[in-house]
């Protein structure tokens, strides 16, 4: 039977809706039934936690065993978490985020639509633009989840997020415990969301990354035991993988796939960390395909390079390593707030590390694997890129997220290239349509902290309504529990 799971944080008033039948109740101090009304009965329980879950029968026998169009309209603070059973067959409008304050909160109840998320993985064709496997025919990975409700097809909200430098798309945007799934959220708001990875990361092709000589010699001693074969050594491939070119190119082709497989005119881009050395040069080549930026911790050198180095492949070695300690005591340095992060994040997210890894997962000890990232080659995403023809910030909105306490993104180093700002992104976007948002006790890992809610809604406001606290243009903060100000 359906279940409805409402996950209330304090006394929450809701109603339940069916076909000529209601009923609502206020938040129960015990198990009980819901008063009958009109002839419909339902039946809730409290559950550890302040948790309601509702099981509904069968809204009348002209239905013949099949669910009708179930609404679920609720006032107070609570989330809603819905798993209706796969005969559900509901229709209506898209799931719609929202958060209030208790029965203070804004007088219009909030409507939302039990109906599934559709969740497809795709493998986009695409000819390899990478030197290691230059015009081969390659499949980039890319994950679906789409909100969008039928009925309203022709209104669909396409959305593509990218990754950074060394964590894989699903890891990152989808990552499967509690609430952690961005892009999951994005769908139930009733989004068309897509992930991808770019080569050499998550589940897309890796070239040359398979053979452990290729890994960064310096590093090499982390391949204990050592994989079948392995001998140390200098790479057998002794060049950077990829470069800004590529990444664009694998970009430009789940875009243009995405506008015609689903219809669309343009696609909101979401990226985080090193996804703005593609997302932002692509979008300011082409905002006839981008509705809008949102870049979350973005890595922006404002005086970096915007030439094409010479020659390509540049030498080096195509793969890097990280290891699961590593991850987290890097991450550790950004952790300053009482309850930032969960202490089951260290294994949550490394296993999801290690699940788009099917090779790096069997190196090093066992049940610990390797985290393999690419080597890549970047430039053309600086202070003249960012102002170029008005595009950011002007036909293409543009909005910033960081924590802060962020060291990533903001960094001192005599070398342009490893210098970094946000503000200075800020700065450099030369259209008026531009915000930028500091997120109170978070780091660059904001996706796996105790902000990550905040970020969602965050981006679900930005998606329709391109604004922060109703402005187009401003520097905010944002405290842990939402709320929004102005920047001193």
């Amino acid at each position: 039977m359906p279940e409805l799971e409402a996950v209330l944080t304090e006394d929450t008033t809701w109603t339940l809706r069916c076909p000529g039948r209601e009923c609502s109740a206020r938040s129960p101090d015990a198990l009980g039934q819901l008063p009958r009304t009109r002839g419909y009965t339902g039946q809730h329980r409290r559950e550890r936690g302040r948790a309601i879950a509702v099981r509904l029968p069968v809204c009348g026998s002209a239905l013949v065993g099949k669910w009708g169009p179930l609404r679920v309209l609720v006032r107070g603070t609570v989330e809603c978490v819905t798993r209706p059973a796969p005969c559900c067959g509901v229709d209506g409008p898209a799931h719609r985020a929202w958060s209030g304050r208790g029965n203070d909160a804004p007088a219009e109840l909030i409507e939302r639509i039990l109906m599934p998320v559709t969740v497809q993985d795709h493998r986009v064709p695409h000819k390899s633009t990478v030197h290691a496997n230059r015009r081969e025919d390659v499949e980039l990975f890319v994950r679906e989840r789409d909100g969008t409700p039928p009925g309203h097809l022709d209104e669909r909200t396409a959305v593509l997020m990218l990754h950074g430098r060394s964590v894989p798309v699903l890891a990152g945007f989808d990552l499967d415990f509690k609430s952690y799934s961005w892009a999951d959220a994005l769908a139930k708001a009733g989004y068309d969301v897509f992930m991808m990875d770019l080569q050499g990361s998550g589940l897309s092709p890796r070239p040359k990354m398979d053979d452990p000589r290729n890994v960064n010699p310096t590093q090499q001693n982390l391949l204990k035991p050592r994989p079948p074969g392995f001998t140390p050594g200098p790479p057998n491939y002794p060049f950077q993988l990829t470069n800004s070119n590529s990444d664009r190119d694998e970009l430009n082709t789940v875009v243009e796939w995405i506008i015609r497989e689903r219809g669309v005119k343009k696609v909101a881009f979401i990226g985080w960390s090193a996804a703005a050395f593609t997302m932002g040069p692509y979008a300011v080549k082409n905002p006839g395909k981008v509705s809008s930026l949102f870049l979350l911790a973005p890595i922006f050198p404002p005086e970096g390079t915007s030439n094409t180095p010479d020659p390509l492949p540049q030498p080096g070695f195509p793969t890097f390593l990280s290891t699961k300690d590593g991850t987290w005591n890097g991450w550790s340095n950004e952790v300053h707030c009482e309850g930032q992060r969960e202490e089951e994040m260290r294994d949550k997210v490394w296993n999801a590390i290690m699940k788009s890894d099917p090779v790096g997962s069997t190196w090093g000890p066992d049940d610990e694997g390797r985290n393999r990232i690419r080597n890549f080659v970047r430039w053309g995403w600086n202070k003249t890129t960012a102002s170029q023809g008005g595009v950011l910030g002007g036909s293409v909105p543009v909005l910033i997220a960081y924590g802060e306490y962020d060291g990533q993104v903001n960094t001192s180093s005599e070398d342009p290239e490893f210098n970094f700002s946000v503000r200075a992104l800020y700065n450099a976007i030369a259209g008026d349509h531009k915000l930028m948002v500091k997120l109170d006790c978070a780091g660059h890992s904001v996706v796996w902290e105790m902000q990550h809610k905040n970020v969602h809604n965050l981006s679900k406001h930005w998606l329709k309504h391109l604004k922060v606290d109703g402005k187009t243009q401003g520097i905010f903060d944002m405290n842990t529990n939402g709320d929004i100000s102005p920047a001193p």
